[in-house]
Formats: C-alpha cells, sequence, structure tokens
C-alpha cells in the first residue's frame, strides 16, 4: 500500500482542512515553481510561508539541497491550488500531487542539481503516477490552456507543469527538460567500488553541501495564479 506520506520527507503539516475528497480518475503529479532562489531560501521555510499565507502543496523540494518537505497527505486535494476556467483540478484524479519546486520560471530548475528527485519519482510511482509527461514539455510561458488536444492529455496518468492544466494562467515551471526530470534516476552515475569489499570509496572532506539561509521570502516570492 502507497504511504501517504512520502518516507524520508520533512513535514510542516497544513494548518487548515482541505475542503473535499479526490472525484477520482487518473493520478497525476503537478509541477510548479515557488518563484525564490534555491540558494536563499530552504523547503521548510517556503512550506512554512506557503501554510502562513493560507497556500499549500503536497511537496515543496529545493533541488540545490535536496531537501523535500510535505504539507499534505496524498489522499488529501490541495484545495485552491489548481483553479481553471471555473474548475478546482485540484480535486481531479485519485490523486493529484502538487510539488512546488523552489525555484523560477525563468531559469528552469532542470539545467541545475536534482537532488532528491529520485526519493520523489519513486514515491509518486508507488501512487501509480506514471513516468511520463503527456502534454509534452511545458513553454517557457503560457496563456491559459484551451487546446483540446492538451485537455485530453490531462486524462491520462504523468506528470504535468501547472502551466499545462487546463484553463489555468500560472507560467510555471517554465521550459524544464522533462526527459531529464524523469530520467534523473537512470542518468546519476553509480558509486566508484574502490572501498573495501566492493563497498563505495568513501566521500571526500570539504565537499559540504551549499547551505541555504533561512530568511524572509523576498518581494519576488510568489507562487502564481
Amino acid at each position: 500500500m502507497a504511504d501517504a506520506w512520502m518516507p524520508g520527507a520533512g513535514r510542516v503539516e497544513c494548518s487548515f482542512t482541505p475542503e473535499g475528497p479526490f472525484h477520482g480518475g487518473a493520478p497525476r503529479a503537478v509541477w510548479r515553481t515557488t518563484e525564490s532562489d534555491p540558494a536563499e531560501l530552504t523547503a521548510r521555510a517556503v512550506a512554512e510561508r506557503l501554510d502562513s499565507d493560507g497556500r499549500t502543496a503536497h511537496l515543496v523540494w529545493n533541488p540545490l539541497l535536496g531537501e523535500t518537505v510535505q504539507l499534505l497527505p496524498a489522499t488529501a486535494p490541495a484545495s485552491g491550488e489548481l483553479p481553471g476556467d471555473g474548475t478546482d483540478h485540484a480535486h481531479e484524479g485519485r490523486t493529484c500531487v502538487i510539488i512546488a519546486v523552489v525555484g523560477r520560471a525563468r531559469d528552469p530548475f532542470t539545467d541545475g542539481p536534482l537532488n532528491g528527485v529520485e526519493a520523489i519519482l519513486r514515491w509518486l510511482a508507488t501512487w501509480e503516477v506514471a513516468r511520463a509527461w503527456p502534454p509534452g514539455p511545458p513553454p517557457p510561458f503560457a496563456t491559459p490552456v484551451r487546446d483540446p488536444a492538451a485537455e485530453r492529455a490531462w486524462g491520462r496518468s504523468g506528470h504535468f507543469g501547472a502551466s499545462q492544466v487546463p484553463g489555468s494562467a500560472e507560467h510555471g515551471p517554465g521550459a524544464i527538460d522533462v526527459r531529464h526530470l524523469l530520467d534523473a534516476a537512470r542518468e546519476r552515475p553509480k558509486a566508484r567500488l574502490s572501498g573495501p569489499r566492493g563497498r563505495p570509496a568513501p566521500r571526500q572532506r570539504g565537499s559540504a553541501r551549499p547551505e541555504a539561509a533561512d530568511g524572509a521570502l523576498s518581494e519576488s516570492y510568489a507562487l502564481g495564479r
């Protein structure tokens, strides 16, 4: 049975109760950007800000630091986060997991590190979210999606940009490389087995990961409507 909470993710549980259940149908994941700098803000800082603003997502992910924080279980819809043409698409599907990536749409996050994405994709697979991008790669910027082909694609299981949700006026996540994102687990090189008894060689000291500051969000912070 799939876990409602992603194993290994931090938690900032949503302080308000999402409205209504999922309506059934193909399970999906929707990727958006927070329009903030991943070198300046942790996933936890962004998740806390979302909650304090009455906004939400299922996951907030900082691909630079490899940090993932969860606000909602996969069994609860992120009500009001995917509006379009008078419909709340966040309630569509057996699950519709929204992933807020700490980054900016104008700088596709797939151009940088994707630390931690493998764990996210594995968890989504347990919810039977197909490792596919039905509508094709998201555009750099978007106008509301009213193309019949795009609406048909929305009916399939897989991954979508927030800009590709029917009727959405959101422009995130920008022109990301969807193949690189979905194949990241297979593309990551395996550890060099040069340690004792074929174990991975020890990591060199002095190669610490960059740290981010938990400061206040800049005025440019937005998830877009």
